[in-house]
């Protein structure tokens, strides 16, 4: 075995990570071993030697695996094995693929594989914060072309200061939790929530990011150099006709761009007027030149047609569909659209729209999380779906992507903080793409506030989003920012900018650049211009709704919640669970009850508030402690020759005897008139303090009869006695 090189990065709070190679998966192309404190990764590259026929692209595929081995625990499942990538692995996935992807050659096309694998943690460090580190340092040790390093690096924002990737423990009392990816020079992405922040705040922590990322980016660049592969392998994966390219511009360019400056705003008219070019290029050509040189043309015409794009925003100031770099685009919107749903709303901006529903459940509606450092319960849910009719593709629909999976994220993350912290409803957001062209995942959270507020959500505040865009010339000044985004703007442009949040801040954002050089000029720029747009959004989405309604639907569930003392759970419960599905059999509604924090919080839900309150008044009667004084409805549960045995709160029964029952002497029970199934008022006279046994009485609380007045008897005597005396 080689001796591992190792490399250290202190992070200057006693905390320090060490990247080791040449120990580990050796056969890979590049693997390292990244360890903080008890936090272990593996991170392995392998790439194809050469590139696929007619491969054009980049393609590149990350994984991300947490091992339950890694915490000392077993996979849940029949199996009891790891199965499929969990949301949380996929999200990381995305996080370190969006960093790589832009700094592979462009014309390097070979498959390449990096996968990150979790092998040890004490739960406490946040693994996701390296995983882009140990791809980008397993990446530096091969041979495989890379425009790197990268790291990746999390910030918090905990009690006024940034604090560099921290625990679980730290993050729950942030105000900004960021993930930033950059090179040495630029920052690559950002995504991240934040408790509606400003955008200087934002931008500062950035910064803090950019810094701590420097040093570890200088960190790979000397284990390249301990390692010796500064030199990278050598590959030709395109055959280029260079005067085949010249003609492709001499003839299509200007045609392209009088097509990017006719201000066409539908999305299907313009990409025809743009095929044209290319075809009418092609119909030119025989059937065997076709043959031979028909993919590179396709290649050539697709960077003329985004030069074309980009010439009339830098020099004319005219984007695709005619807006100013500030426009958005028209917007309309509507709610109560579906009338069997909880909560539903329809936005559409521009080409882009978003049908979103809300359902309100109960705890049994819970989403439960398994993951290896991540166990609990979600009550919030939201679910993004792109389908392909969206954009008018003719294919089929397969399962739920990693796309649709990163899209939905960023819109939960936006509008999770504005709902209410003890609201007692488990919250379903389902937002369905039914237009497309730029920023889905925006119409998303502006649909699905709209939503929320007709579902009758007590939202804090309402959250929209916008996505800008950035076209600029390389390592120059001359740079447009663009506010809400088309799909070509996405696509041929170099930034793609989501902010998210209320009137008062910033509540999550997602950035991708594509280019080198982006200043925090260009930064603070986009992020007060789409503050601008966010704006903008808001007044028309409170135009159509402006506050949550006051009352849920009528066919949403009610539910109503009753705090309880712990030790009067079982008695809720009863044996076997008798008594709460008695309550549930006999009013209608559901209970579910949990011990938190030292106490049992009970949840009553039903359709109807006549249900509801039926089983609240059991479950009140269940927990309720007697008292001596206090009048009750009492149920006869049997009657007995020396008295009745009644029950006057659930589960406790107490004896009306016989001389309790009226003021007149009762002689036989039979003659009472009392039967089984009689409801009485009854106060509670005494508890036995040995037996605990319940002494009832009816009669005081009739009116006592008088006592007969005695007749008045004379002293004859005392009468005779004074004639006497005189």
């Amino acid at each position: 075995m080689m001796n591992p090189i190792t490399k250290s990065i202190d992070l200057g709070d006693g905390r320090s990570i060490t990247i080791e190679t040449g120990k580990l998966a050796k056969q890979a192309d590049g693997s390292v071993t990244l360890r903080m404190g008890n936090t272990m990764l593996l991170a392995t590259v392998c790439a194809a030697k050469d590139a696929n026929p007619g491969v054009d692209f980049m393609p590149l595929q990350v994984e991300y695996k947490e091992k339950f081995a890694a915490f000392g625990r077993f996979p849940g499942g029949f199996l009891r094995r790891e199965g499929r990538a969990s949301d949380y692995e996929i999200l990381v996935c995305r996080l370190v693929d969006r960093v790589l992807r832009p700094l592979f050659p462009d014309n390097y096309h070979a498959e390449v594989f990096v996968n990150v694998i979790l092998f040890s943690s004490d739960g406490e460090d946040m693994p996701d914060a390296l995983a882009g580190l140990a791809a980008s340092a397993a990446l530096a040790v091969s041979d495989i072309p890379f425009n790197g390093p990268i790291s990746e690096v999390r910030v918090a924002r905990i009690d006024g200061q940034f604090v560099l990737n921290p625990t679980f423990t730290q993050l729950a009392q942030a105000d900004i939790d960021i993930m930033v990816g950059a090179t040495i020079d630029n920052i690559m992405m950002v995504e991240g929530e934040m408790k509606e922040v400003s955008e200087a705040e934002m931008l500062e922590a950035i910064k803090f990011a950019h810094e701590a990322i420097k040093v570890q980016c200088q960190a790979q660049i000397e284990l390249m150099e301990a390692v010796g592969t500064t030199k990278k392998r050598e590959y030709s994966h395109e055959t280029n006709d260079e005067d085949l390219r010249k003609d492709v511009w001499a003839k299509c360019f200007d045609k392209a761009y009088a097509v990017a400056t006719s201000c066409n705003t539908n999305k299907h008219e313009r990409s025809d007027n743009f095929a044209a070019i290319v075809d009418e290029y092609k119909a030119n050509l025989t059937d065997e030149e076709l043959a031979e040189k028909g993919a590179l043309i396709s290649r050539y015409y697709h960077d003329v047609e985004k030069e074309a794009m980009r010439r009339s925003i830098l020099d004319e100031g005219k984007r695709l569909d005619g807006r100013s770099t500030t426009e958005i685009r028209p917007i309309w919107s509507e709610v109560d659209y579906l009338p069997g749903a909880h909560g539903s709303a329809v936005f559409t901006r521009g080409e882009t729209q978003s049908l979103t529903t809300v359902t309100l459940g109960t705890k049994l509606d819970e989403k439960i999380i398994d993951d290896v450092l991540n166990n609990g319960k979600e009550r919030f849910l939201l679910h993004y779906n792109f389908p392909p009719f969206s954009t008018g593709d003719a294919r089929p629909q397969r399962g739920v992507g990693r796309r649709e999976i990163g899209h939905g994220n960023l819109a939960h993350r936006a509008l999770k903080p504005m709902i209410p912290s003890e609201y007692p409803y488990v919250i379903r957001v389902v937002s369905d793409i039914l237009e497309s062209n730029g920023s889905s995942s925006m119409a998303t959270v502006c649909a699905g506030t709209l939503a929320l507020m007709d579902a009758g959500v007590k939202i804090k505040k309402p959250v929209t989003g916008i996505a800008m865009g950035l076209i600029s010339e390389k390592k120059g000044t001359n740079y447009a920012v663009l506010s809400d985004i088309l799909g070509d703007e996405d696509h041929l442009g170099d930034m793609d900018f989501k902010v998210c949040g209320t009137k008062d801040g910033i509540t999550a954002t997602q950035m991708d650049i594509k280019v080198d050089g982006l200043s925090y000029e260009i930064l603070e720029k986009a992020l007060n211009q789409a503050r601008e747009g966010r704006l903008h959004i808001m007044g028309k989405i409170l135009e159509t709704l402006p506050e949550p309604r006051p009352d849920l639907k009528d066919n949403a569930p009610r539910i109503e919640v009753i705090i309880i003392n712990k030790e009067f759970i079982g008695a809720v419960i009863g044996p076997g669970g008798k008594i709460i599905q008695g309550i549930q059999e006999e009013t209608g509604a559901t209970i579910t009850i949990e011990e938190i924090d030292g106490y049992g919080r009970v949840e009553v839900s039903a359709t109807n508030r006549q249900s509801i309150e039926a089983a609240v008044a059991r479950i009140k009667g269940i927990v309720t402690v007697p008292e001596v004084g206090e009048v009750y409805t009492a149920k006869v549960r049997s009657v007995m020759p020396y008295g009745a045995f009644c029950e006057f709160l659930p589960g406790k029964d107490g004896l009306l005897h016989i001389s309790e029952l009226s003021w007149d002497r009762v002689e036989d029970m039979e003659k009472a008139g009392l039967k089984e199934g009689d409801e009485i008022e009854v106060k509670l006279i005494d508890i036995d303090p040995k037996t605990g046994k319940f002494k009832l009485s009816r009669k005081v609380l009739l009116t006592r009869p008088p006592r007969p007045e005695r007749p008045i008897q004379k002293n004859n005597n005392a009468e005779g006695n004074s004639q006497q005396q005189a």
